[in-house]
């Protein structure tokens, strides 16, 4: 099967890097949730596919996977790698006598790596990972040449920051944190009923099929109840003890299902901010499911029941300024760290903190507000004064139509401005 053809492909941010690694090593894995586009992706940077969850090919390729890659053109995409684990081998053979880059793409789920104490990819495989589409994308502002929103807000502040023609509010924020970024959903004009429907079915299949594929020994309807706790926390920072209260279950339980929805790329968790500049810091993560229209439907939310709690409002904002941010920060190089940072229980606290490298730190907050003022910035400014130079910028990100200087290397930015 040949890739897909141009005319009906729409680029992604990750083509790009894609197609950096593939001029520079022979094998690259792309990973990420099911249904985020990788297939098509990567179908696009190949010549042929081998879709190896299709009986006829699978046969083939278990039969004598040496023999099946010898015969198939290339670049080859193998989709459903996991289907015949053999042919991770088989390409590790491939590579170790002949290391001609761009030669293979493999996609599919995590089942076969994980099962698998040695894995046959280290050293030959490298990793890409893809996320769900970003407003970005959806609106088609691919210059991978220009610096990413991060480095542009630390070398330029304002100065390199505009707006798109069209700015939301905060009903159209709350709209897009509810369609999620799955192309399934977002590229198609589906009515809300239409776009439950296809949410709650990849739940389902989520909790029934890919959880039970990694382990066969999970309670499904523990861990839907637990992913639904979670998805009412997004982007929150409740104590475990609370959540595994609302979710009925203990420590190990809830500490075994956030490792399975970290390894099915749904869950995120934002490690804690470290620096010894700074004490009593509260070392817990900031837990995100990663795409807000399926934490919406796990949660069981609709637009009226987001809006009827101000809490929900700021935390399913700041899920969604956050999935704009995390594909720019997987593409670059060097790649950032994110993190969160809480002080004394809240009293100071700063969503995301952005190491940049050569000590460069940038400071996110976001409010789902209008017109933030310095009040709404006096976490930035507490680690403005706490860093030194070392801070390079912060920002209140908002969901007014403003760009305005809050005070030295502060500012207000509305969203959007991340995709202008």
């Amino acid at each position: 099967m040949s890739g897909t053809e141009a005319g009906s492909y729409r680029p992604r941010l990750a083509d790009a890097y894609l197609g950096e690694l593939l001029g520079e090593f022979p094998a690259v894995m792309i990973t990420g949730a099911r249904a985020t586009g990788k297939t098509t992706t990567a179908a696009h940077h190949v010549e042929h596919v081998a879709r190896l969850d299709e009986p006829g090919v699978a046969a083939s390729f278990r039969a004598d996977p040496d023999a099946a890659l010898r015969r198939a053109p290339r670049p080859i995409l193998l989709d459903e790698w996991q289907e015949v684990p053999e042919v991770l081998a088989a390409v590790k053979r491939v590579v170790d006598r002949d290391a001609t880059t761009g030669q293979f793409i493999l996609t599919g789920s995590v089942r076969a790596e994980l099962d698998n104490e040695t894995w046959a990819g280290t050293g030959r495989v490298v990793r890409m990972s893809m996320y769900p589409l970003t407003e970005r994308e959806l609106n088609s502002r691919l210059d991978v040449d220009r610096p990413s929103f991060l480095e542009r807000l630390a070398t330029s502040g304002i100065d390199d920051v505009s707006l798109p023609e069209d700015v939301p509010d905060i009903d159209q924020y709350i709209g897009a944190a509810l369609r999620g970024g799955f192309p399934d959903v977002a590229y198609r004009d589906r009515s809300d009923r239409a776009r439950g429907i296809w949410l709650a079915s990849y739940l389902d299949n989520l909790i029934t099929r890919d959880a039970a594929s990694l382990d066969a020994h999970k309670n499904p309807v523990k861990l839907r109840r637990y992913l639904s706790v979670l998805a009412l926390n997004n982007a929150g920072m409740p104590s475990d003890a609370t959540l595994y209260r609302a979710a009925d279950v203990n420590a190990k339980t809830a500490a075994g299902y956030d490792q399975l929805l970290r390894n099915l790329f749904v869950l995120d968790v934002v490690p804690a901010w470290a620096n010894n500049r700074l004490n009593r810091l509260i070392k817990a993560g900031k837990r995100y499911v990663v795409d807000t229209g399926l934490a919406a439907s796990a949660a069981r939310l609709t637009y009226d029941g987001i809006f009827a709690d101000n809490n929900l409002v700021g935390r399913y904002f700041d899920a969604l300024a956050t999935a704009q941010l995390r594909p720019e920060i997987a593409l670059t190089y060097p790649q950032p760290a994110l993190h969160h940072l809480r002080v004394d229980a809240g009293r100071r606290e700063v969503d995301l903190v952005v190491e940049l490298g050569a000590s460069r730190v940038v400071g996110l907050e976001f409010k789902a507000g209008v017109a933030p003022t310095t009040t709404d910035a006096r976490h930035l400014f507490w680690l403005r004064d706490q860093l030194g130079d070392a801070f390079a910028a912060g920002a209140v990100i908002h969901t007014g139509p403003g760009i305005y200087e809050l005070g030295d290397r502060i500012y207000a930015i509305p969203l959007c401005a991340i995709w202008a």
